[in-house]
């Protein structure tokens, strides 16, 4: 396995600015940095700033880390996260590997089944939505999308003749593709007869510009212009990109959809806590249900591993007149006889 390219940060700069130098040098994703930087700071803040992290290591971290455990009962999840944040602090940042002695008091792990609802309640849903909230909420349900990968998709991304969406850069950085719904080909037609006119607007006046991935921005550098990779679900406003400054028209902050969603949950008189995630959950057990085989159901959610996929089969319903109890079969059996 090639080996990563080594970036030495300028040692004259504070610790917080030699972290985000680099990670923009190994291009990890903006909103990693900010969750990486409030991890780190978080560490610091800890031992009361008395000594900096270069002074410290292993027992520091571990001591770290079970707090967060048994004082501040994060999940497993934020707990893996925290841990990952000073891995990279001390491996790639301060060149002082952690190495893998790390004996920390684990949060525990909760596998829960996720909350689904029943196709009708996801008609309630949907019809209580309108306008462009309403459209991706469709293409969640309609596809198996993930919140921001709903939120991130380009125009190039859409492919009506093939019935296909094609998700990039999803969870674990992964491609994949999935279903494009046919009744939702008009609508999103019109989204990006709407996406078009704003682009060309933005460019009438010397902007248009979106962000790219760094290693295309640098290979193909008109791309950004280019209608292609326009923002679906673009943002009424341009603002100023956060790392180099440009003005630029990024996509819509995740928080409008999410919020839709809780309103038409409460306007429908949904007693299930739903989410914007709980459209995925449903698109999977609905596969399910009408007969999509696991591994083709899992290669369309994208997981790694099908044991996840899985877990949706202990929350799909199962039609019991189909069923003969084993009583039944004996009682049969004895009265044949």
């Amino acid at each position: 396995m090639e080996s990563k390219a080594k970036f030495i940060p300028n040692p004259k700069k504070r610790l917080m600015d030699q972290v985000r130098e680099v990670m923009r040098f190994h291009h990890y994703a903006y909103r990693t940095e900010q969750s990486y930087c409030l991890w780190i700071v978080r560490f610091i803040k800890f031992f009361q700033s008395q000594r900096h992290p270069r002074e410290m290591g292993v027992p520091e971290v571990q001591r770290f880390l079970s707090h967060l455990a048994s004082e501040k009962n994060v999940a497993a999840a934020t707990q893996k996260q925290a841990l990952n944040a000073l891995v990279f602090l001390y491996r790639d940042v301060l060149d002082q590997p952690l190495g893998p002695g790390i004996d920390a008091k684990r949060s525990k792990k909760k596998v829960q089944p996720p909350t689904v609802m029943t196709e009708s309640e996801v008609t309630l849903l949907l019809d209580a939505m309108e306008g462009t909230h309403r459209l991706m909420a469709q293409l969640m349900y309609g596809g198996g999308l993930r919140l921001m990968e709903c939120i991130r998709l380009r125009v190039k991304d859409i492919d009506f003749g093939q019935e296909q969406l094609f998700v990039r850069h999803g969870k674990g950085d992964k491609d994949r593709v999935t279903l494009l719904p046919k009744r939702l080909h008009r609508p999103l037609q019109a989204q990006l007869d709407r996406v078009r006119e704003l682009h060309d607007k933005d460019l009438a006046e010397v902007f248009g510009e979106v962000h790219m991935p760094e290693a295309l921005d640098r290979k193909y550098p008109s791309a950004a212009k280019s209608i292609q990779w326009q923002y679906v679900f673009p943002a009424r406003k341009r603002s100023t990109d956060p790392r180099s400054g440009k003005e630029r028209r990024h996509h819509v902050m995740e928080n409008g959809l999410q919020k839709a969603v809780k309103r038409a949950a409460e306007r429908t008189g949904l007693t299930k806590r739903v989410t914007s995630h709980t459209l995925r959950h449903s698109f999977a057990t609905h596969m399910l249900e009408h007969g999509t085989h696991i591994r083709a159901l899992q290669e369309l959610m994208g997981h790694a591993d099908v044991k996840t996929t899985e877990i949706y089969t202990h929350v799909m319903r199962r039609d019991l007149k189909r069923l003969t109890s084993p009583l039944d079969r004996i009682m049969e059996d004895h009265a044949s006889h």
